[in-house]
């Protein structure tokens, strides 16, 4: 269950990629595959087989974003995670030597824009930070060592509706 849930605002970045692919840049590469189908010769026109391989990645991405939008489970914040740190918390933590990150514990469907603060719910880290509170002491254990951290802040986006009221 845990590799099926996505944040509010990661599951409509998902939702509008699949929306641009295939209302604007699916379309597009179709035509120019079709402008190229009609010079002729497709075994060595460049821009046919270079637009088809477009074409093709866009329908991959397509299909897997089809299928994996079902099967993902919108976590929203919960009045209930106040002060401890679950799904979608932005942790403010430090170390013995001072230094600090910033981090969010998302979904592995919003770690493939590399944001440098995401997580994935699944790594070491999140699995260490998961039901914490603030100034507790963090053991994360990672191929390069066991780390000390200690928690300073935890947020928690507030979903549209609840932020206008």
């Amino acid at each position: 269950m845990v590799a099926n849930l996505i944040t509010r605002k990661g599951y409509e970045k998902l939702v509008a990629e699949l929306q641009h692919l295939w209302h604007e840049e699916r379309p597009e590469i179709t035509k120019k595959v079709n402008w190229a189908a009609s010079l002729g010769d497709r075994s060595e026109n460049a821009d046919y087989q270079y637009n088809k391989q477009i074409l093709r990645k866009i329908d991959r991405r397509v299909r897997y974003l089809g299928k994996r939008l079902e099967e993902l489970k919108i976590v929203d914040y919960s009045p209930q995670q106040a002060g401890k740190v679950y799904f979608g918390a932005w942790v403010n933590i430090e170390n013995e030597e001072g230094e600090q990150k910033r981090l969010r514990i998302v979904g592995v469907d919003e770690i493939y824009d590399h944001h440098p603060q995401h997580i994935s719910i699944r790594s070491p880290m999140a699995q260490a930070l998961l039901g914490k509170s603030v100034d507790d002491e963090v053991k994360v254990t990672t191929p390069s060592g066991t780390k000390l951290w200690w928690i300073n802040e935890i947020e928690y986006e507030l979903p549209e509706e609840s932020a206008n009221l």
